[in-house]
C-alpha cells in the first residue's frame, strides 16, 4: 500500500512531468514543421486554367484573355465556357447540343467565385448562355438555383434573348435515334460531355464554371450532376476546387467534386484526389447494370494553383494553361 507521503512525492514528481512536457510541447508547437514550412512557402502557380475535353483548348484561349490583362477569374471562366456554349459543332454543350427524347434541348449550368457564391439554373430552354443566368442567379437574387419556366423567366426578365438552339445537325442525330430509341449515354472522346473550367487569376482568386445540354435523349426533365454544387462543381478558396463529367447520376450519388476539395483539404495532390474519388464511384457502381457504358472523370486544382485529372475508361482529357507550359491538351489516366 502506497503511504501519504510517497503518493504526495509521486504526484509532485508526475507534475513536474506533466509541466515538462507541457512546456516541450509549447515550445515544439512554436516552431513550424517542415510541413508547415513547405505549405507556407509554397510557389503559387498563377494565372492557373484546367478546363475538360478537347474543347478546352478555346475555352481556356477566351479566359487567358481576360487572365493576362489582370482580370478577374469569374470573368475569365464565364466567358471561356460561353466559347462552348456557341460553338454548334460541340454536340453536348448549349447551341447544337443533342435534345432530349422529346427533341427538345435543355441546359444547365453553374457557376462558384472565391467567396463560395454560387448560381446555378437547370432544365432552361432557348437560352444560349446558361452559365451567364446562372451568374445573375449568383448575383442578383438571394438564391443558388433556378429551374425550368422560372429560370427562363428569369433569364428574360434580365435581358437574355430566347432563340431555337437546336441546329439542323442536331435535328439530323435525333431522328437517326428515334429510329430505335435506345437510351445509353455513352460519353468518351467521340461524345463529349459538358464543359467545366477552374481558373486562378493574378491575384490567387479562385472561380470555377460548369456548363452542358446534359445526357442526349434523356428523359424530358431529367437533371444530371452539373448545375448540382457539390456534385458537378465545387470550390472553396481555403483548399481548391474541382469539376466533375460524364454521367451525372454517379457523380451525383457521391457529391463528386465536393468529396474532391475534402480529400485535397485532407492533403491529397489534385491527381491523387481525382484518382481516389473515380475508385469510389468505381466500387459503387461496378455491379450495377449501367457499368457497362459508364464514364466519369473529374478535374481539380489546389490553391496553388497545381492541377490534375484522372477518368474511369480511357477516353477523357483535359486542357490546361500554365506560363511555364502554355495551352495544353493532357489525356487522363484512367482507372480501367
Amino acid at each position: 500500500m502506497i503511504n501519504r507521503r510517497k503518493f504526495i512525492g509521486k504526484a509532485a514528481l508526475g507534475t513536474i512531468a506533466v509541466g515538462s512536457t507541457s512546456l516541450l510541447a509549447c515550445e515544439t508547437s512554436a516552431q513550424p514543421t517542415e510541413k508547415t514550412t513547405k505549405s507556407t512557402n509554397k510557389k503559387v502557380t498563377k494565372p492557373s486554367i484546367i478546363s475538360t475535353w478537347n474543347h478546352g483548348l478555346a475555352a481556356n484561349e477566351e479566359a487567358l484573355k481576360i487572365l493576362e490583362k489582370g482580370g478577374y477569374s469569374l470573368d475569365a471562366v464565364e466567358q471561356g465556357v460561353r466559347i462552348t456554349e456557341a460553338d454548334p459543332k460541340v454536340s453536348s454543350v448549349g447551341y447544337g447540343g443533342w435534345p432530349d427524347r422529346e427533341g427538345n434541348v435543355t441546359l444547365d449550368a453553374c457557376i462558384m467565385d472565391h467567396n463560395s457564391r454560387a448560381g446555378s439554373v437547370a432544365f432552361l430552354q432557348n437560352i444560349m448562355h446558361p452559365i451567364s443566368v446562372a451568374r445573375k442567379v449568383m448575383e442578383e437574387t438571394p438564391h443558388v438555383m433556378l429551374v425550368g419556366a422560372g429560370a427562363k423567366q428569369f433569364a428574360l426578365e434580365k435581358g437574355f434573348k430566347e432563340q431555337d438552339l437546336l441546329t439542323d445537325d442536331a435535328k439530323k442525330a435525333y431522328k437517326e435515334w428515334l429510329e430505335k430509341s435506345e437510351y445509353k449515354p455513352v460519353i468518351n472522346i467521340e461524345n463529349h460531355d459538358t464543359i467545366s473550367m477552374i481558373a486562378m487569376d493574378e491575384e490567387g482568386r479562385l472561380s470555377a464554371a460548369c456548363t452542358t445540354s446534359g445526357a442526349a435523349w434523356k428523359i424530358h426533365g431529367r437533371v444530371g450532376d452539373s448545375p448540382i454544387i457539390g456534385s458537378g462543381l465545387f470550390l472553396d478558396s481555403d483548399v481548391g476546387a474541382a469539376a466533375a463529367t460524364g454521367l451525372g447520376e454517379a457523380i451525383i450519388r457521391t457529391s463528386g467534386s465536393a468529396m474532391v476539395v475534402e480529400l485535397m483539404r485532407q492533403g491529397r495532390s489534385p491527381q491523387e484526389a481525382c484518382k481516389e474519388i473515380v475508385e469510389r464511384i468505381y466500387e459503387k457502381h461496378r455491379n450495377q447494370p449501367e457499368f457497362d457504358y459508364l464514364q466519369v472523370g473529374f478535374i481539380a486544382m489546389n490553391k496553388y494553383g497545381e492541377t490534375g485529372g484522372y477518368c474511369l475508361r480511357k477516353g477523357f482529357n483535359y486542357a490546361t494553361f500554365d506560363k511555364e507550359n502554355g495551352n495544353k491538351l493532357t489525356d487522363a489516366e484512367f482507372k480501367i
